[in-house]
């Protein structure tokens, strides 16, 4: 029989929760500060590439599943505080947290297509390690990483003309067909 004098202690554990949840933030404010050095530009690119960036609303549609998450993440701690014996400062923080990265999620994202890279969400994406999702929503782009399974999709929001032109862009690397009018060279932000 386990006493409660072998469990650990509940507050260490809030912190520890707390500390990563701190760390997973910082690391995404990171990438989201990062992208506007790695996309300085926006529209066609004399050298083919394109980049466009979405607007919160766009965010709000690409985002609907994480937000959701993250609203039960905050209320469901709430809870449990009582019953664990957690200091509720602890709860506090973690809302505080979650709050800053849901705003984080709904903030303007720009993306990029070179012809050897996505950049999306301030990260780069080579093309060999995407391929584009057979079912397409209506208000985005579903890429999906390859050898992740359902747990790898990749959404592109923005505006549906520049999610148009963006498909075609995709569309053409993806199959290696790039036509003479859609050549492209990786000089966005690109140092390989």
């Amino acid at each position: 029989m386990v006493t409660s004098s072998a469990l650990p202690d509940p507050n260490n554990i809030a912190m520890l929760a707390v500390s990563i949840l701190a760390v997973i933030i910082a690391w995404d404010a990171y990438w989201l500060t990062k992208q506007r050095s790695d996309v300085p530009t926006l529209g066609k690119q004399e050298n083919g590439n394109f980049a466009w960036q979405s607007e919160g609303a766009h965010e709000v549609i690409r985002q609907w599943g994480n937000l959701a998450s993250m609203a039960a993440m905050m209320a469901l701690p709430w809870g449990l505080v009582q019953i664990s014996n957690t200091s509720a400062t602890y709860v506090i923080i973690w809302d505080i947290l979650l709050a800053l990265h849901l705003i984080s999620l709904l903030v303007p994202k720009r993306y990029a297509i070179t012809k050897t890279h996505l950049f999306a969400d301030g990260q780069r994406y080579p093309w060999s390690m995407l391929i584009i999702a057979k079912r397409q929503p209506k208000r985005r782009i579903m890429l999906l990483r390859k050898g992740w399974g359902i747990f790898g999709p990749l959404p592109l929001g923005g505006e549906q003309n520049d999610l148009s032109i963006a498909r075609q862009y995709i569309e053409n690397v993806l199959s290696k067909d790039v036509s003479e009018g859609l050549h492209f060279d990786s000089n966005i932000a690109e140092s390989e």
